[in-house]
């Protein structure tokens, strides 16, 4: 088979969780399939994360917009290499295909409504260009994939397709997270404290950010001796909003809010967290739960969605929009040695059953299926 995969992102700095998806399946994919002609088709970035091969190649494309290099670059680029599948692996894809086309659709969050728009303009014009396209493309799709058994019956009902038409294939975390000692030189550079918690932030509504920080002030009052808060991905004039909002800015000197952390840094960051707040409202998988319970560090996260699929029954699954129950949460690790260690203990081994390499192994089937028929 030629195969092409659309990574458009995947060499940008800054990447975020669909960039890794595909990052990292593509990875295995190259390991271990050795038979099959590979294109990987990118846009030019600075993080030239993936290497060619005898079987894979790398082809970047340049455009000056995300719509025009999907809708008219891809399919040019497309034309010309001839594959018998194009695999679109960020929930969109080129509305005129010329080949058989596979799409990754990793969520339908942006066909629902929303309490309240976005403050980022960048992720407020994605929401709009997936309304747009996603709905015009399905019929087109030999295959969707999603990454949940939740996300994969809730885009089937509400869309209405068929039933052999979208599957579910987990996704994996990199080997790179696992627990380690003396993490402190890396940690240092986001936050001085050497114990702290640790929450994933950003502007997206669905991160729960608010309610998240309103619980850690309740944590703050009642803790004997409570540990600062490192937030990644949040600007500081957006913390100061929320704190404002909330009545509770007397935790300012308590949070630490660095931006962006650096991929290469977040096992050490999760090592060196006492317990990692994971509280969205919706997922629709989860890695940062994987990443965390792998570095053997507590996760508090949310029992919405699929996160528990997930997480598992004997995770710390608490409702995202009750204050109490996640402060509650928080006081009980701390003080709690015995439930502190099992909780480590069930996300070691619970991490056990999600890995790249079976995502690899499963999407290459699909490719297998689709030349097949």
């Amino acid at each position: 088979m030629k195969i092409a995969i659309e990574a458009q992102r995947i060499f940008r700095i800054n990447k975020h969780g669909m960039d890794f998806v595909a990052l990292e399946t593509i990875r295995e994919l190259q390991k271990n399939d050795l038979e099959n002609e590979y294109y990987i088709l990118v846009a030019p970035g600075k993080d030239h994360c993936l290497k060619e091969s005898l079987n894979f190649h790398i082809l970047e494309i340049k455009c000056p917009s995300y719509p025009l290099w999907e809708q008219v670059a891809l399919p040019m680029a497309i034309r010309k290499i001839k594959p018998d599948i194009l695999h679109c692996t960020s929930n969109t894809a080129p509305l005129f295909c010329p080949v058989a086309l596979v799409l990754t659709l990793h969520d339908i969050i942006f066909l629902e409504k929303r309490a309240h728009n976005n403050k980022s303009i960048y992720q407020n014009m994605g929401w709009y260009y997936r309304r747009f396209v996603v709905p015009r493309i399905l019929k087109k799709c030999k295959q969707i994939i999603t990454v949940s058994q939740f996300e994969c019956n809730r885009i089937r009902e509400t869309l209405h397709l068929p039933t052999e038409q979208i599957i579910a294939i987990h996704n994996g975390f990199s080997q790179r997270f696992h627990p380690m000692k003396d993490v402190y030189n890396i940690t240092k550079k986001y936050i001085p404290s050497k114990e702290y918690l640790f929450f994933l932030g950003n502007t997206d509504p669905k991160k729960n950010t608010s309610r998240t920080l309103k619980a850690y002030s309740m944590y703050v009052k009642q803790s004997v001796n409570p540990l600062p808060l490192l937030i990644a991905d949040l600007k500081e004039e957006v913390i100061n909003q929320i704190l404002k909002q909330e009545d509770i800015e007397e935790i300012k000197p308590m949070l630490y809010s660095p931006g962006y952390i650096t991929h290469s840094d977040l096992p050490a960051i999760y090592n060196g967290a006492r317990t990692f707040l994971y509280t969205s409202l919706r997922e629709s998988f989860g890695i940062p739960l994987l990443e965390a319970m792998a570095c053997g560090t507590p996760v508090i996260t949310s029992n919405t969605s699929a996160i528990p699929e997930i997480a598992g029954d004997r995770a710390i699954l608490v409702n995202p929009t009750d204050v109490n129950a996640i402060a509650t949460q928080l006081l009980k690790l701390e003080k709690d040695k015995l439930y502190r260690k099992q909780q480590i203990e069930f996300g070691l081994e619970r991490v056990k059953l999600f890995s790249w390499q079976y995502s690899a192994e499963k999407l290459l089937k699909v490719y297998q299926s689709i030349l097949k028929k």
